[in-house]
């Protein structure tokens, strides 16, 4: 199905949008479209995570189909690969339910070769479905900042590019569907090294009494500079270990990415490093936090 195909306009007041997984970043990306001015609609599994949008006039559903039954565009943001599957291809699931010709954007970070299972499935029922993962955490869900990845048509990722504004700033199409999850691929196994990058160099400043802030001054605007040097190392300085990201969320990205490199036979020593370092951290209990707290392997605390 080509997405010039029934395609409707996608404008505030016009476009009922449903959003389903409101954690630390859906939160903050519902909140940007109702903002807008957006009809919003929203499903979470802990209804307790609603209450806020709800009393700003979102409209709650107990389920996704109800959700979908109601809805122009659904955008879902929940934690795993299985959740994003259970959401759209089971019998009560959002490809079953939505109307024909709604737009089905999976935020999640998830596998590409699902994403093609549910662009498929969604193409048979008259549907639009894109994979549009995102990067910049939490203080980008805030700020509107996101960097948005999209895999699906053209034409449907046009018509939905207005409503992708009100959450990032950096919106690109990568190509079919699958190919925005292998470009936050490419992100996570970037991340991956860096952030045992920025940890070793904050270890060192340390280890040499140096003061952490100080090198940060220093070292952030050179060619060491990155966005985990610059927005996490602070965190770590503080100690603040709560999470932008969560490491079970990390741990689940890189698994993805290590299983995707592994079937293109793609070497990646660096991914494999930093997957099993933070499994530790995971075995030690601090898989709901940030993935900062990759310091306390360096530290020992």
């Amino acid at each position: 199905m080509k997405g010039e195909d029934h395609m409707m306009t996608i404008a505030p007041n016009q476009t009922t949008v449903g959003f389903i997984g409101l954690g630390v970043m859906g939160h903050s990306m519902a909140g940007h479209i109702r903002k807008a001015g957006y009809p919003l609609h929203v499903y979470t599994r802990t209804a307790s995570k609603a209450e806020r949008l709800v009393a700003d006039g979102a409209v709650w559903h107990d389920t996704p189909a109800k959700l979908a039954q109601a809805c122009d565009v659904i955008i879902t943001m929940v934690g795993y690969p299985k959740d994003v599957e259970e959401l759209y291809l089971e019998p009560d699931g959002l490809v079953a339910h939505a109307r024909e010709g709604a737009y089905l954007i999976d935020m999640t970070t998830s596998s590409p070769l699902l994403a093609r299972r549910i662009y498929e499935a969604a193409s048979s029922k008259g549907l639009h479905a894109m994979d549009a993962p995102v990067s910049g955490g939490d203080v980008g869900a805030r700020e509107a900042r996101l960097s948005i990845m999209i895999g699906g048509e053209e034409g449907d990722v046009k018509a939905v590019q207005p409503l992708l504004s009100t959450m990032g700033s950096n919106i690109v199409h990568q190509g079919q569907a699958g190919a925005g999850q292998h470009t936050k691929m490419c992100n996570q196994i970037a991340i991956a090294s860096n952030m045992i990058g920025v940890c070793e160099a904050m270890a060192y400043a340390e280890s040499a009494r140096l003061d952490p802030e100080t090198v940060l001054k220093s070292i952030e605007s050179g060619a060491a500079g990155s966005w985990s040097l610059s927005n996490l190392a602070p965190r770590m300085i503080a100690g603040n270990l709560e999470p932008g990201f969560y490491i079970k969320h990390f741990i689940k990205d890189m698994g993805i990415a290590l299983e995707s490199a592994k079937a293109m036979n793609l070497v990646t020593p660096g991914l494999s490093l930093a997957e099993s370092l933070y499994s530790q951290l995971a075995e030690k209990g601090l898989e709901d936090k940030g993935t900062q707290a990759l310091i306390r392997y360096y530290t020992g605390e």
